[in-house]
């Protein structure tokens, strides 16, 4: 098969992903050159926190000849997520939860892989007896890097991928196939001298241009750490229980963004009142949270968080339903419900959590109880 052959079979696939709700599409090779040293550098700096799969999967990040033999080219999708204008002023609606706007709705994994399926057979019509693999977020690949290799944009001071006249508000997904495709061009970089990202962020998990670490993001916090959030980052969490789009929000090129018509992606209209949120079931939870993102973060995590944010809400009819959460059976919720207790109502709580917690045997419990204690020196009790 000669060059023009295949490039008028790549337009052909190229017309069908936009068919199928991909916005953006190329083809780049599977060598990544100096990106994985810094990914190595990257770890070693310890930037990836409690998530154990990346360095599990270090050197298939690194060379993805390794996650497909005879790998020869990668072809990258890009998605819009966007459903809704957002804009800073949402962190003084302090009663009511944030969720990253991605989260909103449907789990894109289950969304964009059936697409990606209907893609790959599609390849196979093509190329007949090419081998393929799929991903969406969900293998040892360095998907922002390959899809700035092939032209969909460049990654950000934030880390996140940018495109010219669109903004970051997408998912990537990719298809490796051991048919040599005509490369795409390359993306340039065009955030200059911008550092709204870096600025704007809560934690400061920016620490260089194109350098987060994850220690401290609020995303990173909120959805990837199992356990106790570290109280230095708890009042910058604010009202945010999945994910932060900070460094989006304020991001020039986001200006440029559209909304996407796309059903599967629309913001469900349920409750957001951080109130309602933690006094939700193990089955309520499970009912509401079907099939979309927040499910992976189970009813623990999700309350942990919404306790956290429910003391960052300076709301004092919070202070009864998280009396009650002290009786919960999960000890990471019943931890920072305490914090939570001691931001809403000081040393006057003290009485009652001694009370509610007196026969408590959960270290992280005993250890949230110690510090607001020690916090207001005993207060009233």
């Amino acid at each position: 098969m000669n060059l023009v052959e295949k490039k008028e079979k790549l337009a052909r696939l190229e017309s069908f992903a936009e068919s199928l709700g991909f916005d953006g599409f190329g083809v780049t090779r599977p060598e990544l050159g100096p990106v994985g040293e810094r990914f190595g550098k990257w770890l070693r700096a310890g930037y990836d926190g409690e998530m154990a799969y990346l360095r599990r999967g270090a050197e298939q990040r690194k060379n993805p000849r390794l996650v497909l033999d005879g790998v020869k080219s990668i072809l990258c999708f890009r998605t819009n997520y966007y459903a809704m204008e957002k804009d800073m002023s949402y962190i003084a609606h302090r009663e009511t939860a944030d969720i990253s706007i991605y989260a909103l709705n449907k789990d894109y994994h289950d969304v964009i892989t059936p697409r990606l399926r209907e893609m790959e057979k599609r390849i196979h019509t093509q190329f007949e007896g090419c081998r393929t693999r799929i991903y969406v977020d969900t293998g040892p690949l360095l998907e922002k890097p390959l899809a700035q290799q092939a032209g969909l944009g460049w990654v950000g001071k934030h880390t996140n991928l940018l495109t010219q006249g669109t903004g970051s508000w997408y998912f990537l997904s990719e298809i490796l196939t051991d048919v040599a495709l005509p490369q795409s061009q390359p993306a340039d970089d065009h955030c200059g001298t911008c550092r709204s990202c870096i600025d704007i962020c809560p934690t400061k998990a920016i620490v260089a241009p194109y350098v987060l670490d994850a220690n401290r993001c609020i995303s990173y916090l909120t959805i990837e750490l199992k356990g106790v959030i570290p109280v230095e980052y708890r009042k910058a969490i604010g009202n945010r229980i999945y994910g932060c789009d900070d460094c989006q929000i304020v991001c020039p090129w986001n200006s440029y963004a559209t909304k996407t018509d796309d059903p599967d992606f629309q913001k469900k209209q349920d409750t957001l009142k951080l109130i309602d949120l933690i006094q939700i079931t193990d089955a309520t939870f499970r009912q509401r949270f079907k099939g979309s993102p927040i499910k992976r973060i189970k009813r623990r995590g999700l309350l942990r968080n919404v306790a956290v944010a429910l003391g960052n809400s300076g709301n004092p009819q919070a202070i009864p339903p998280l009396i009650k959460v002290l009786d919960d059976d999960e000890p990471l919720i019943r931890a920072h419900a305490v914090w939570a207790l001691g931001e809403l109502a000081g040393g006057e709580i003290l009485p009652v959590i001694r009370k509610k917690l007196n026969d408590e045997n959960e270290d992280i419990v005993r250890v949230e109880l110690a510090r607001v204690v020690a916090r207001f020196n005993g207060g009233c009790g």
